[in-house]
Protein backbone atom coordinates (compact mmCIF):
# COMPACT_ATOMS: atom_id res chain seq x y z
CA UNK A 1 0.00 0.00 0.00
CA UNK A 2 0.99 3.85 -0.65
CA UNK A 3 -0.14 6.76 1.01
CA UNK A 4 -0.16 9.25 -1.50
CA UNK A 5 0.47 12.76 -1.00
CA UNK A 6 0.48 15.87 -3.02
CA UNK A 7 1.17 19.30 -2.24
CA UNK A 8 0.59 22.21 -4.83
CA UNK A 9 1.63 25.82 -4.54
CA UNK A 10 2.31 29.26 -6.91
CA UNK A 11 5.26 29.13 -8.20
CA UNK A 12 6.12 32.63 -9.59
CA UNK A 13 9.39 33.80 -11.05
CA UNK A 14 10.86 31.31 -9.30
CA UNK A 15 9.55 32.77 -6.18
CA UNK A 16 6.17 31.47 -3.64
CA UNK A 17 4.78 32.93 -0.62
CA UNK A 18 6.37 33.17 3.02
CA UNK A 19 2.94 30.93 3.27
CA UNK A 20 3.76 28.02 0.97
CA UNK A 21 7.71 28.42 1.70
CA UNK A 22 6.78 27.11 5.22
CA UNK A 23 4.18 25.31 4.72
CA UNK A 24 6.81 23.09 2.35
CA UNK A 25 9.12 22.52 6.08
CA UNK A 26 6.03 21.35 7.34
CA UNK A 27 4.84 18.93 4.51
CA UNK A 28 8.41 17.90 4.61
CA UNK A 29 8.54 17.27 8.28
CA UNK A 30 5.24 15.42 8.04
CA UNK A 31 6.53 13.42 5.51
CA UNK A 32 9.20 11.89 7.48
CA UNK A 33 7.19 11.06 10.71
CA UNK A 34 4.82 9.55 8.07
CA UNK A 35 7.42 7.07 6.36
CA UNK A 36 8.83 6.65 10.06
CA UNK A 37 5.10 5.35 11.06
CA UNK A 38 4.24 3.47 8.18
CA UNK A 39 6.91 2.02 7.19
CA UNK A 40 7.05 -0.85 10.02
CA UNK A 41 3.18 -1.52 8.76
CA UNK A 42 4.95 -2.18 5.17
CA UNK A 43 3.05 1.48 3.77
CA UNK A 44 5.02 3.63 1.63
CA UNK A 45 4.71 7.47 1.66
CA UNK A 46 4.82 9.19 -1.67
CA UNK A 47 5.26 12.88 -1.50
CA UNK A 48 4.57 15.18 -5.00
CA UNK A 49 5.12 18.72 -5.22
CA UNK A 50 3.49 20.86 -8.06
CA UNK A 51 3.98 24.53 -9.33
CA UNK A 52 0.58 26.29 -10.16
CA UNK A 53 0.63 29.26 -12.52
CA UNK A 54 0.17 32.64 -11.99
CA UNK A 55 -2.98 31.65 -14.25
CA UNK A 56 -3.99 28.80 -12.91
CA UNK A 57 -3.80 30.73 -9.50
CA UNK A 58 -5.34 33.93 -10.34
CA UNK A 59 -8.47 31.74 -12.14
CA UNK A 60 -8.97 30.06 -8.31
CA UNK A 61 -6.22 30.82 -5.35
CA UNK A 62 -7.36 28.45 -3.12
CA UNK A 63 -5.83 25.56 -4.72
CA UNK A 64 -2.66 27.16 -3.86
CA UNK A 65 -1.10 25.73 -0.83
CA UNK A 66 -3.38 22.70 -1.00
CA UNK A 67 -2.49 19.56 0.69
CA UNK A 68 -4.10 16.40 -1.43
CA UNK A 69 -3.72 13.25 0.63
CA UNK A 70 -4.86 10.14 -1.41
CA UNK A 71 -6.79 12.32 -3.73
CA UNK A 72 -8.81 14.13 -0.96
CA UNK A 73 -8.46 17.40 0.31
CA UNK A 74 -6.45 17.59 3.68
CA UNK A 75 -9.42 18.79 5.17
CA UNK A 76 -11.73 16.22 4.14
CA UNK A 77 -9.66 13.78 6.19
CA UNK A 78 -9.20 16.01 9.70
CA UNK A 79 -13.19 17.40 9.08
CA UNK A 80 -11.65 21.09 8.83
CA UNK A 81 -12.90 24.09 6.81
CA UNK A 82 -10.65 26.48 3.80
CA UNK A 83 -10.78 30.07 4.44
CA UNK A 84 -8.91 32.98 2.69
CA UNK A 85 -6.55 35.63 3.95
CA UNK A 86 -4.32 38.33 2.56
CA UNK A 87 -1.08 37.04 1.44
CA UNK A 88 1.79 38.96 0.18
CA UNK A 89 3.53 40.72 -2.94
CA UNK A 90 4.10 37.19 -5.00
CA UNK A 91 0.26 36.58 -4.90
CA UNK A 92 -0.43 40.09 -5.15
CA UNK A 93 -4.22 40.97 -4.39
CA UNK A 94 -5.57 37.88 -4.04
CA UNK A 95 -6.69 35.93 -0.90
CA UNK A 96 -4.68 32.19 -0.22
CA UNK A 97 -5.63 29.87 1.00
CA UNK A 98 -6.05 28.65 5.07
CA UNK A 99 -6.90 25.97 6.70
CA UNK A 100 -9.36 26.29 9.70
CA UNK A 101 -10.18 23.87 12.70
CA UNK A 102 -11.10 23.90 16.17
CA UNK A 103 -11.66 27.99 15.93
CA UNK A 104 -8.36 27.91 14.73
CA UNK A 105 -7.50 29.25 11.15
CA UNK A 106 -3.93 28.43 9.77
CA UNK A 107 -2.13 30.33 7.52
CA UNK A 108 1.15 27.66 7.00
CA UNK A 109 -0.66 24.34 7.51
CA UNK A 110 1.31 22.14 10.24
CA UNK A 111 3.05 18.62 10.31
CA UNK A 112 0.60 17.50 12.88
CA UNK A 113 -2.38 18.25 10.63
CA UNK A 114 -0.75 17.06 7.88
CA UNK A 115 0.37 13.59 9.87
CA UNK A 116 -3.15 13.43 11.52
CA UNK A 117 -4.92 13.03 8.09
CA UNK A 118 -1.87 10.97 6.39
CA UNK A 119 -2.80 8.48 9.54
CA UNK A 120 -6.95 8.77 9.40
CA UNK A 121 -5.83 8.26 5.63
CA UNK A 122 -3.99 4.81 5.83
CA UNK A 123 -6.69 3.80 8.97
CA UNK A 124 -9.68 4.26 6.89
CA UNK A 125 -8.38 2.29 3.83
CA UNK A 126 -8.44 -1.53 3.39
CA UNK A 127 -6.00 -3.63 2.12
CA UNK A 128 -8.17 -5.96 0.52
CA UNK A 129 -10.17 -3.26 -1.09
CA UNK A 130 -13.46 -4.27 0.34
CA UNK A 131 -15.31 -1.14 1.97
CA UNK A 132 -14.49 0.03 5.39
CA UNK A 133 -17.84 -0.55 6.53
CA UNK A 134 -21.29 -2.30 6.08
CA UNK A 135 -22.70 1.92 6.15
CA UNK A 136 -20.51 3.29 3.72
CA UNK A 137 -20.07 6.10 6.19
CA UNK A 138 -15.97 6.06 5.52
CA UNK A 139 -14.06 8.11 2.55
CA UNK A 140 -12.82 4.35 0.73
CA UNK A 141 -16.80 3.54 -0.09
CA UNK A 142 -17.42 6.75 -2.03
CA UNK A 143 -18.93 4.81 -5.27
Amino acid sequence: MTLNIRWQRLVSGGDTCERCRLTEEEVDEAVGKLIRALEPLGIDVELEKDSLSREEFEENPTISNMIHIDGRPLEKWIDADIGQSECCEVCGDEECRTVILGGEEYEVVPADLIVNAGLRAVSRVPSDGECCSSSGEYPCCDG
